[in-house]
């Protein structure tokens, strides 16, 4: 049987170690709900407080409070307390590309038919 031979995109490859698989993998396990990441797309115009977000998402208080527990987890969002308030924002620039990068993929049409 005849190997199969490979065409380069001329970009480098791409390298990961075991923890960092790790860490990606909860990243995307993350991304995968959509009312998730219309929190992720809210909190990418500016740190919202979890009040602000439940009226957004017109749900209960415990549905997002468990959303944005499981993106803090998957270190996508960063929070602070001010008095009983708790804000929320993306964790860093990485996340907005992320986003952005995700968001136009899925926009684009599926792949053509393989020859």
């Amino acid at each position: 049987m005849a190997a199969c031979s490979h065409h380069s995109s001329g970009q480098p490859p791409v390298t990961a170690s075991p923890a960092q698989l790790e860490a990606a993998g909860a990243m995307f396990h993350a991304l995968r709900d959509p009312a998730r990441l219309r929190l992720l797309v809210l909190l990418s115009q500016g740190e919202r407080c979890v009040t602000e977000l439940v009226e957004f998402e017109q749900a209960k208080l415990g549905s997002v409070s468990a959303r944005l527990k499981v993106l803090y987890a998957a270190r996508l969002v960063k929070r602070r307390r001010e008095a009983k308030h708790v804000f929320y924002a993306l964790a860093d620039e990485h996340v907005v590309t992320l986003l952005q990068s995700v968001l136009t993929h899925a926009a684009e049409q599926a792949h053509p038919a393989s020859s």
